[in-house]
């Protein structure tokens, strides 16, 4: 037990130590000022979406049961670029070779785009179909600036370089499926917003790992600003005040979908290629889940539904602030092992922690569930006898 707690105790030295150092100033304050910037512009944003009507009203496939503003995700988008825009104008991305800047670039003006395509469909509730088109054809041009899978790292073989007719086909949907995979997400208050803080939290510490410093500048942007939304998205005794709405779930889904292409799966080791897939593994599995359920039963794939996690744990009797929770410890569990695979020192205490962490929450769950079931046991009984 001495052991773990030294352990615990050089690890969190570690981390305040380099938090403190010189060269942590940038993303610190890239993560900082985007999230103060969502908190400070967000009650703005819900003033203005109540004036403007702009409310996400409860319905039989909604969870909620209170009108609520579904603009959210502009407060996401201005808190992420301002922060950007602050750390730019401060040089701290440095110089960057050309190809580098194209894919900085890209991930940047992208999901400027699907946030637009998302917003858009926020006010005027666009159809299935042309959202996806418009999400294809942008992933489209910004696979064309350099931000693609172009290769795989096989196992004993090496690097294996992917053609353009392979490369463009699975970009577009990496890009465009991340991008749906966390608006599908965004079921519960502060499920969506706390997944993407911590899979872009990950994503920033794996991509310096990597000396991947542009990306991290991106993640920490992107991390912040999810914090900064979780002060009004995901409150202790109350119901949300604000949802993100498709426009920011798409910008979050798209920024970690690109963020990992040009961050972590850059690295030269063989395992790298694979970190981005571990990291997101919870969204896509659950969005991968619905696609094949849909399937199977010959549903429309563009059709709405109630068979995502979340929903399934709520069904099964688990209380939301739970389900959510549970969640955010699954999300955290494949993260801090892909943090482990990827060589990181420190990276296997992490994996430890969380896989501790992850055996409570199941435990949660599992006490929950069978508490759910004997009260419904009871109820006929207590029926019978009245």
């Amino acid at each position: 037990m001495s052991d773990l707690h030294s352990s615990l105790s050089r690890e969190l030295s570690d981390i305040v130590s380099a938090m403190l150092h010189p060269t942590a100033v940038p993303y610190v304050l890239c993560f900082a000022t985007s999230a103060i910037a969502v908190w400070l512009i967000t009650p703005m944003i819900r003033h203005l979406g109540l004036k403007a009507g702009l409310v996400d009203k409860p319905n039989e496939r909604k969870m909620h049961h209170v009108p609520t503003v579904r603009v959210g995700g502009v407060a996401i988008f201005l808190g992420s670029v301002i922060a950007l825009l602050l750390v730019w104008g401060g040089g701290w991305f440095g110089y960057l070779p050309p190809a580098k800047e194209y894919e900085i670039w890209g991930v940047t003006i992208g999901g400027a785009v699907f946030f637009l395509i998302g917003f858009a469909d926020d006010l005027f509730s666009l159809p299935a179909i042309p959202r996806l088109i418009a999400q294809l054809v942008a992933s489209a041009l910004v696979w064309r600036v350099g931000v693609g899978i172009d290769f795989i790292s096989i196992p004993f073989i090496g690097i294996v370089q992917f053609e353009s007719y392979i490369s463009l086909p699975l970009t577009m949907l990496w890009l465009s499926g991340m991008a749906n995979a966390i608006n599908w997400m965004d079921g519960l208050d502060g499920l969506a917003a706390g997944v993407t803080t911590i899979a872009a939290a990950i994503i920033l510490v794996t991509s310096l790992f990597m000396n991947q410093s542009a990306a991290a500048l991106i993640a920490a942007a992107l991390a912040g600003a999810c914090l900064g939304f979780l002060r009004y998205n995901f409150k202790p005794k109350s119901p949300a005040e604000i949802f993100m709405g498709d426009g920011g779930a798409y910008y979050l889904g798209f920024t970690l979908a690109g963020v990992s292409i040009i961050g972590v799966a850059k690295g030269v080791t063989t395992i790298a290629v694979f970190l981005p897939y571990i990291i997101l593994a919870v969204p896509i599995l659950d969005g991968a889940s619905v696609i094949l359920e849909r399937w199977r039963k010959g549903i429309p794939l563009t059709s709405p539904g109630k068979i995502h996690l979340h929903h399934r744990l709520v069904k099964a009797g688990v209380s939301k602030r739970l389900t959510v929770l549970f969640i955010y410890a699954l999300t955290l569990f494949a993260g801090s092992w892909a943090m482990a695979f990827s060589g990181m020192p420190g990276g296997g205490t992490y994996a430890g922690l969380s896989t501790l962490l992850m055996i409570y929450a199941c435990w949660q769950v599992a006490w929950e569930i069978r508490r759910c079931r004997q009260s419904q046991i009871k109820k006929p009984s207590n029926q019978k006898d009245a």
